[in-house]
């Protein structure tokens, strides 16, 4: 993993089996992308690792502790206002689904086939193309 030192925040695309798990982001004013699909993760914490802030995020988000020999992919990504973000991509079996609990954030959780993912028209579009990236080097067989 690169140095992880200088980040603001981190999303885990968890897959349960083949499908993913997703949270419909609450839809409040104000809220960047409210109401869309989203992978969880969320805002760094004191000084946690990017692989810390994906996997905390996700236990409270979903209530699901992944553990770290679950995690199989990683890429930094600069934002557009120049904040480095981090995405982990992890996997657990699909019987993993039945300990989600949806925490305080969100209005929903589902599992989803990644190319609905990326065809629906509220995933977020960002996130839509970390995944692309990501199942296309899986595809390819490399690590890029």
């Amino acid at each position: 993993m690169r140095d992880d030192s200088d980040f603001i925040g981190a999303k885990l695309a968890l897959f349960l089996g083949d499908r993913l798990a997703v949270i419909r982001r609450d839809d409040r004013p104000g809220l960047d992308w409210a109401g869309y699909w989203d992978f969880p993760g969320g805002g760094r914490e004191g000084g946690e690792t990017a692989q810390d802030c994906a996997l905390r995020e996700t236990e409270e988000e979903l209530g699901i502790a992944v553990p770290r020999e679950a995690l199989v992919w990683n890429r930094a990504f600069l934002r557009p206002d120049r904040a480095v973000g981090w995405l982990f991509v992890g996997r657990l079996p699909a019987d993993a689904a039945a300990s989600i609990r949806l925490g305080d954030e969100g209005q929903a959780w589902a599992l989803m086939q990644p190319a609905d993912y990326l065809s629906h028209p509220l995933g977020i579009p960002h996130f839509k193309e970390r995944l692309k990236l990501y199942l296309h080097v899986m595809q390819r067989g490399s690590v890029a």
